[in-house]
């Protein structure tokens, strides 16, 4: 699954527990009529991922919906969903280099008028 929208906030990667864990989370806003602002969380070595994104930026994202059972101590069953992403792409368009000159318009490629068929039969065979 895949959801796109600009970066709203980017949080620092947090590591848990003995065997350091690694989560980090970043927040999407959809761009529709009722936007979402949705939580995702990279974690491991997807965490570095976001590092070469910032705030404001167009994305889409690749996720996987994970879903986990856990029964409480009262022996109550809960049910808990997260969104977990493991691909991030830049959507916005790069802007070009303004060091290249524009093209020439076409009249540019267009002969002379001064200049007759005959001179350009000049092909040696």
């Amino acid at each position: 699954m895949e959801i796109e929208g600009k970066i709203k906030l980017i949080d620092e990667t947090k590591t848990y527990g003995n065997n350091g864990f690694r989560k980090r989370e970043v927040v999407i806003t959809t761009e529709e009529q009722y936007p979402q602002h949705i939580m995702i969380e990279f974690v491991q070595d997807k965490c570095d991922l976001l590092n070469s994104y910032s705030v404001g930026q167009a994305v889409k994202i690749s996720i996987n919906l994970r879903g986990r059972e856990w029964v409480n101590p009262q022996g109550e069953t809960k049910y808990f969903n997260s969104i977990q992403g493991w691909r991030i792409e830049n959507l916005q368009v790069e802007t070009p280099d303004q060091n290249i000159p524009p093209a020439p318009p076409m009249e540019a490629f267009e002969p002379a008028d001064d200049l007759k068929e005959e001179d350009y039969d000049d092909l040696p065979f």
